[in-house]
């Protein structure tokens, strides 16, 4: 900030550090939904540092007032340009979380075989070069589009 404007206050401040921290802890978990949410958080705290970032003032219309009461219109450039990457960002996550929910009939990562398979062989030393699976490329369960799960019945529903 520059020294005749006060600078960020703590409020701001710790609205970005609340979102950001809350948004990293969702996106620990192991559900889609919240793994979503934490993306829309963290994306939300990071824009409101962006804006931080910049001078405030004036808006940055040439003409309106003078140059140097203006707010910087680079930083708010760089919230929209992210606005709309999170934007796209949440709806390619919803349609994989749908996605998930439509097979497996929740939206909770599952474990990899594969990466337990690679902790297995951490835990002995082993190297992991060589396929164990014995399946040829076209009888790789993990390869093959499954049908869709049996969903569970409400109550009322027959089936």
């Amino acid at each position: 900030m520059t020294a005749g404007q006060p600078g960020p206050t703590l409020v701001l401040v710790l609205a970005v550090a609340v979102l950001v921290g809350c948004g990293v802890v969702l996106l620990l978990e192991r559900s889609m939904t919240r793994i979503l949410l934490g993306v829309i958080l963290t994306g939300n705290g990071v824009n409101l540092l962006i804006l931080l970032g910049g001078r405030s003032g004036g808006a940055p219309v040439v003409g309106t007032g003078p140059v140097d009461e203006m707010s910087d219109p680079l930083s708010q450039a760089m919230v929209l340009t992210a606005i709309v990457i999170t934007f796209g960002l949440t709806a390619f996550l919803l349609a994989v979380a749908y996605r998930s929910w439509y097979l497996t009939g929740d939206d909770e990562v599952p474990d990899d075989l594969e990466d337990q398979q690679i902790i297995r062989q951490a835990e002995r030393n082993e190297a992991g070069a060589i396929d164990h699976g014995g399946e040829g490329p076209d009888d790789d369960p993990e390869q093959v589009d499954p049908e869709p799960a049996r969903r569970r019945l409400r109550h009322g529903d027959e089936a």
